[in-house]
């Protein structure tokens, strides 16, 4: 039996990088997930991979800039499956490496409608569901940057700080009807965001990236996926309101600023 064995899973975000390997796992561990994003061929042919080891998997396209879009997911799941379980709010997008006051409102609002309203947005509908059947873990993506200061993303470390304390107000406002809600703070993973902010600035930034980390490397999406999979089981059953740090010790470290030449 795995440690997920017949929960109904929601996953945002899940085409590539962290939403990918939390979806891989949740669905391995014998979860029953629903994978959404908005790059439908990819998240298809993701889904036929996993139903194709005999796993239990759904794909359903999910705008999550769009409310509509995470509405119709977690009706979705609900109708197939029942009821829900575990939302993993993860889609993201990374909009930074320059100074705040050179930032457009387009990109403001464009950050935080996917990295922090998505949040509020996802709660808002797997919420009820989870109310009337008195149980259910809600997993929220955090960063490391919602901990500590790196200069050109003050815009997404606004986003990623107030998914921290979204996280806690929540655990407590809900914990009386058996809902939990954790997040979870990466350091710097290696996905496809990350790829796209090497390309955009230049290989001296990933060479930075593992400098900060005192553990010597970034990390792989697979190391958050574990931490996933346990907030989302019964192990974690006590865990509520807890930012889980999984960043290499990032956070831990001084303040380390990086030779950006």
């Amino acid at each position: 039996m795995g440690r997920l064995q017949g929960k109904i899973a929601v996953i945002t975000g899940a085409a590539d990088g962290i939403g990918h390997a939390i979806t891989a796992a949740m669905a391995s561990e014998g979860a029953h997930v629903f994978a959404s994003d908005i790059d439908d061929q990819k998240g298809q042919a993701f889904v036929a991979e996993l139903t194709a080891k005999g796993l239990a998997a759904d794909y359903v396209h999910c705008d999550v800039a769009v409310e509509d879009d995470i509405r119709k997911l977690v009706d979705t799941a609900v109708a197939k499956g029942g009821r829900l379980d575990v939302l993993v709010n993860n889609a993201a997008i990374a909009i930074g490496g320059m100074p705040i006051h050179t930032m457009t409102d387009a990109q403001w609002h464009r950050l935080i409608e996917v990295n922090l309203t998505s949040v509020f947005r996802g709660c808002k509908f797997a919420l009820p569901h989870m109310i009337h059947q008195r149980s259910g873990s809600i997993i929220n993506m955090a960063s490391a940057q919602g901990h500590i200061g790196l200069d050109g993303w003050t815009a997404y470390a606004g986003a990623k700080g107030a998914v921290l304390s979204m996280t806690r107000q929540m655990a407590v406002e809900f914990g009386p009807h058996n809902v939990r809600i954790n997040s979870i703070s990466p350091g710097t993973i290696a996905t496809t965001m990350n790829d796209q902010v090497i390309a955009e600035q230049g290989d001296h930034i990933a060479r930075a990236w593992v400098k900060m980390h005192p553990i010597g490397r970034i990390g792989k999406p697979a190391e958050i996926a574990e931490a996933a999979v346990y907030l989302a089981s019964d192990a974690a059953g006590f865990t509520t309101g807890t930012d889980l740090r999984v960043d290499g010790g990032l956070t831990a470290a001084p303040r380390f600023v990086p030779d950006l030449v």
